[in-house]
């Protein structure tokens, strides 16, 4: 949805007519994941897709149907041996897909979406996308407090509470996808069907060590979407001009920054602890530990990590400590570049998130995505 925004608003500012496209849900392998979101006008211009340009033509007709008769519907594109020529979907996969018009309350919440995503709020656009009251949306913002602010409705004021509370599940996992529920919100009931939009901030990774393999390390977390910080107690070394592409820069000890920040560090967060000096890492550790992160990484040799392991367990460490830790760091790839090391570390950060092997594609059977 973000990246067609400013298509958005320059449509709706010359008065065209606008549908939107979602994927909602998906079986099997499929080119985008739910929330991607393709938008047609009435003129038959088009921003975004839906499924890399497998069935964006029949999207179009599709959605041109619906700004027609102005009811928004699923639609699902499969493949079988007739549907691979008429749609292109040759991956194998099922897409589902909600198409709508943008209507005045649409438009309300997708200015009000946008000004929480210029200041990386957390929040979740809620659509109901079959049974009653399709195409009713509520917005749901977490504040401080703890409560949540709720704009629009889904039409029932049970519906909408517990939906709030499921979205708010949702967000904290990062997750987007549908729900069902009965039609004042009963459990186990498919009277209403929703879909949960979430639209966390992005996951944060915390670098400890300015090395010369951290700069490589920043690039590629950037490019897969990391709020990236970069920790070191060196002035001389920790300096923008050396890691321009990092969102911040501290100087300070790693475990001080983590007792300020430690708190708010989730499962979708990483540390790469990359400085091997004992001074540093192990103190650096024990703070990393006392956190929620998902992924610590601890760079240096086996040697280096059996040395590390005897300090940490003297400073209290237990077994289940111990297990979190990705040390030696990487996938065993062969990495000998700052480069290759940088990628073999995302590709561990990316199996472990999603608990898949380590092997080639090429050497393993069965679906390739969950």
């Amino acid at each position: 949805m973000r990246e067609i925004i400013g298509d958005l608003h320059s449509w709706r500012d010359r008065g065209s007519r606008v549908a939107l496209a979602r994927v909602i849900d998906l079986e099997g392998s499929a080119p985008r994941l739910p929330g991607a979101t393709m938008a047609v006008t009435e003129d038959g211009e088009v921003a975004g897709s839906v499924s890399g340009g497998c069935v964006e033509g029949a999207v179009v007709t599709e959605s041109l149907e619906v700004l027609a008769n102005g009811e928004g519907r699923m639609v699902t594109f499969g493949y079988s041996d007739d549907e691979a020529f008429a749609v292109g979907l040759t991956c194998g996969g099922t897409i589902h897909l909600f198409l709508e018009a943008v209507n005045d309350t649409t438009w309300v919440l997708l200015d009000m979406l946008e000004e929480l995503w210029d200041h990386d709020l957390p929040c979740s656009l809620v659509t109901v996308v079959d049974g009653p009251g399709t195409g009713s949306k509520l917005l749901v913002q977490p504040v401080d407090n703890g409560t949540d602010r709720i704009d629009g409705t889904l039409g029932d004021t049970n519906l909408d509470r517990i939906v709030v509370r499921d979205a708010r599940g949702e967000l904290a996992a990062g997750r987007s996808g549908v729900r069902h529920y009965g039609e004042h919100g009963e459990a186990r009931e498919e009277t209403v069907q929703v879909f949960v939009e979430s639209f966390a901030p992005p996951p944060q990774m915390l670098i400890f060590g300015a090395v010369d393999f951290t700069a490589a390390l920043v690039r590629v977390a950037k490019v897969l979407g990391y709020r990236v910080t970069v920790c070191d107690a060196r002035e001389v070394f920790a300096t923008t001009k050396r890691f321009p592409l990092a969102d911040e820069v501290v100087v300070d000890w790693p475990n001080r920054l983590l007792e300020e920040i430690g708190a708010g560090l989730g499962p979708r967060d990483a540390i790469c602890v990359l400085t091997h000096d004992n001074k540093f890492d192990v103190p650096a550790i024990i703070s990393a530990l006392e956190t929620e992160v998902g992924y610590i990484g601890v760079m240096g040799s086996r040697r280096t990590h059996k040395n590390r392991l005897g300090r940490l367990r003297e400073a209290g460490i237990d077994d289940a400590g111990v297990e979190r830790l990705r040390s030696p760091i990487g996938l065993d790839i062969g990495a000998r570049t700052p480069e290759e090391t940088a990628i073999s570390i995302v590709s561990e950060i990316i199996a472990l998130r999603t608990c898949r092997s380590t092997q080639a594609l090429s050497e393993t059977d069965g679906s390739i995505h969950d």
